[in-house]
C-alpha cells in the first residue's frame, strides 16, 4: 500500500485542519437569494439595467446586450463597445451554443509589426496607443446575439442603457483608485483635455453624453450603425489621426461567429465552456481531467497536497495552451486530442508527489496531426430557465488607454494577445508560439473562459471571472469549490485563491490569506514561491441554482461586484 498520498493527507489536515472539516449548516455565508432570475456583474447599475429589462418580460439574451452596454458606462476599466468578447448559453431546452465575438487584427497587420529592426519586441507599441487595437467585436456580438434569441425591441432593450450613460455612474473607492492608478498615461495616450485626465474622488458622478448619442444612432441603425456609419467613420478618423492601421473595410467585414463549445464530464457532472479561440475551455478540460483521479476532497480545500496536485496539472495544461491554441479559421487546433482521457493521464503520468515538476523540464504534448488581468464577466439566470455565462474585455486597463472623446468609450488594446515573437511573454507573462502569430483578419488567443455547468440535466451553475491568464486556474477553483467541496456559490466565490501558469515557474498567491506553513510545505518540495503581493487572482461572478429551484449569486467582494434579481 502507498502510504504517501495518506501522510500527505494528514499533514494537509494538520496544517489546515479548519478547511479539512464540513462547513457548519449555521456558519454558512450564502450570496443574494433569488425566487426567479439574476443577474451577477462588476458593478449594481449594470446588473440593474440586466434585471430591468427582465423585469419588462425581456429573456436572458435581452438582458445580455444591456448588461454589456450598461458596463461600458458603470465600468469602463473592461466593459466596452470597443472591444469584444464570449458568450456561452444553454436554454431552458437544453440546448447549448456559444459566439465568439472577440476582436480581429486589422487586414494592414504584419506578422512583424511590434518588431524594431533587429527583430526585438517594441515596448508598449501592441499595448498602447492606436496601433495596439483590434478590430471591435462587441457590437456585432450582442446584435447577432439579440438577431438569433432575443425578444424585445432593440429600442427598448438600449433605453435604460442610454439614460444610465446620461444619468451618470458614481464614482466608487475603488474605482477613484483606479483612475488615479491609470491617470497619468491616460493623460499621455490622451492629452490634458481628455474626460478622464482629470482626478476623480469618490462620490462624484460622470456622465456619458457622447456615448449617449452613439447609442441613440446604434438603436436606430442597427449594427451597421458600428461598422458601416456615422460612428465608423468617426471612429476610423480618430485612429487614423492617431497613427492606426484600422479602416473601413476592416469594420465593414467584421462578424461574428457561432461556434461549437467545448464539454466534457468531471465527476457527474457535465460542464461546457468556449472554444478557441478562447483558450479557457481546453485548459479547464485539461486541468479538470489531470486531477480527476486523485481524492481533492480528502486532501483538505488549499492544502499544500490539493495546491500541489493542481499546480502539476496547470503546468501540463497551460504548457500546452501556449502551444497549440490560436485561431480554429487560420489553425488546426487538436482540442479532441488534447481533451483525450489517456491523454491527460501520460501528462500526469511525470507528477511525483515528493518533488516539484520543474516548467523547463515540460514542454507540450506530442500530440500528431495532419490571453485580460483587466476583463470583465457577469452571469445571467431568467425567469425561463435560459443561462448565459459572458465574458468581455478591453485586454488591458482601459484597453490601449486610447478614449475616442467623440464617442464616448475606450479602444481595446486586444493586438497584444497575439505573439508579437515566438517565446516572447505579452502583458500576463503567457509565451505564444507558432498558432498565435499575427496574422491579417485573425482573431487572438484568449484566456477568457464562461462556462456552465450541469449536474442530471439541469443547469446547476454559471460561472466566470476577469484576470487575464489567472481566468481558467480561478473558474477551476470555483467549479471545485461547489462540486467537490460542497461550498455555497458565495463561499465558493470568496474562498482564497492562487496561480501556476508554467512560466515563470512560480506560484503566485492571494495576499495575506494562505500560512507560511504552507509556503514551507510546497518550498520543501521544490516549489518556488512568489511572496511579493500579487494583484487580485480572478473577480468571479456565478450563480448556483439551489435543490429548491432559487438562484444563489456569488458576487466578488474583490470588486464592487453585484448581484441583482427578483
Amino acid at each position: 500500500m502507498n502510504l504517501k498520498p495518506f501522510i500527505h493527507h494528514l499533514l494537509g489536515c494538520s496544517i489546515l485542519i479548519a478547511s479539512c472539516s464540513p462547513i457548519k449548516e449555521e456558519t454558512r455565508i450564502t450570496g443574494l437569494i433569488a425566487e426567479q432570475a439574476m443577474v451577477v456583474s462588476a458593478r449594481k447599475e449594470a446588473s440593474q439595467v440586466g434585471v430591468s429589462i427582465l423585469r419588462e418580460g425581456g429573456n436572458a439574451f435581452d438582458a445580455m446586450v444591456a448588461t454589456e452596454l450598461a458596463l461600458a458606462i458603470a465600468f469602463p476599466f473592461a466593459g466596452n463597445l470597443g472591444g469584444g468578447g464570449f458568450m456561452v448559453f444553454r436554454k431552458a431546452d437544453g440546448e447549448i451554443g456559444s459566439i465568439d465575438y472577440r476582436e480581429k487584427a486589422p487586414l494592414a497587420a504584419t506578422v512583424d509589426m511590434y518588431l524594431d529592426e533587429n527583430g526585438d519586441v517594441i515596448p508598449r507599441l501592441s499595448t498602447t496607443g492606436a496601433l495596439a487595437v483590434g478590430v471591435p467585436g462587441t457590437i456585432a456580438g450582442i446584435f447577432e446575439v439579440h438577431r438569433m434569441h432575443g425578444s424585445l425591441q432593440i429600442e427598448k432593450i438600449l433605453a435604460p442603457v442610454i439614460s444610465l450613460a446620461e444619468k451618470g455612474v458614481v464614482v466608487t473607492e475603488r474605482q477613484a483608485a483606479s483612475l488615479q492608478a491609470n491617470l497619468s498615461i491616460l493623460t499621455e495616450v490622451n492629452g490634458p483635455n481628455s474626460k478622464f485626465s482629470k482626478t476623480y474622488q469618490a462620490g462624484d458622478t460622470i456622465k456619458y453624453p457622447e456615448l449617449a448619442q452613439t447609442l441613440r444612432r446604434i438603436a436606430t441603425n442597427g449594427r451597421d450603425e458600428f461598422y458601416k456609419g456615422e460612428t465608423a467613420q468617426k471612429l476610423v478618423d480618430f485612429l487614423t489621426e492617431n497613427g492606426g492601421i484600422i479602416t473601413l473595410d476592416d469594420l465593414a467585414s467584421y462578424e461574428a461567429v457561432w461556434r461549437e463549445p467545448i464539454q466534457f464530464d468531471f465527476q457527474g457532472h457535465t460542464i461546457t465552456s468556449m472554444a478557441p479561440p478562447s483558450s479557457g475551455g481546453v485548459t479547464i478540460a485539461q486541468i479538470l481531467g489531470m486531477i480527476e483521479g486523485f481524492d481533492l476532497k480528502n486532501f483538505g480545500h488549499n492544502s499544500p497536497e490539493y495546491i500541489q496536485v493542481l499546480v502539476e496539472a496547470e503546468r501540463r495544461a497551460y504548457a500546452d495552451r501556449n502551444f497549440f491554441l490560436g485561431d480554429p479559421d487560420f489553425n488546426f487546433i487538436p482540442t479532441l486530442q488534447m481533451m483525450d482521457k489517456n491523454y491527460l493521464k501520460e501528462r500526469m503520468s511525470t507528477f511525483n508527489w515528493d518533488q516539484a515538476t520543474k516548467s523547463t523540464d515540460v514542454a507540450h504534448g506530442q500530440i500528431n496531426f495532419q490571453e485580460s488581468d483587466e476583463t470583465t464577466h457577469y452571469s445571467i439566470m431568467d425567469q425561463f430557465g435560459n443561462a448565459l455565462a459572458i465574458t468581455t474585455t478591453l485586454n488591458g486597463a482601459y484597453g490601449s488607454k486610447l478614449y475616442v472623446e467623440e464617442l464616448g468609450f475606450f479602444l481595446n488594446n486586444e493586438m497584444d494577445d497575439f505573439s508579437a515573437k515566438t517565446g516572447v511573454p505579452n502583458m500576463f507573462g503567457l509565451i505564444g508560439a507558432e498558432a498565435n502569430k499575427i496574422e491579417p483578419g485573425k482573431r487572438m488567443l484568449s484566456s477568457m473562459t464562461p462556462t456552465l455547468v450541469e449536474k442530471d440535466g439541469e443547469i446547476l451553475m454559471i460561472v466566470g471571472t476577469p484576470g487575464g491568464s489567472t481566468i481558467m486556474t480561478s473558474v477551476v477553483q470555483a467549479i471545485l469549490n461547489v462540486i467537490v467541496f460542497e461550498m455555497s456559490m458565495q463561499e465558493a466565490v470568496n474562498a482564497p485563491r492562487f496561480h501556476h501558469q508554467w512560466l515563470p515557474d512560480e506560484i503566485r498567491f492571494e495576499k495575506d490569506v494562505f500560512t507560511q506553513v504552507t509556503f514551507d510545505a510546497l518550498k520543501s518540495k521544490g516549489y518556488l514561491i512568489n511572496e511579493s503581493p500579487s494583484p487580485i487572482i480572478g473577480k468571479v461572478d456565478a450563480i448556483l441554482k439551489l435543490s429548491n429551484g432559487k438562484l444563489e449569486g456569488g458576487a466578488d467582494h474583490r470588486g464592487d461586484d453585484a448581484a441583482v434579481g427578483f
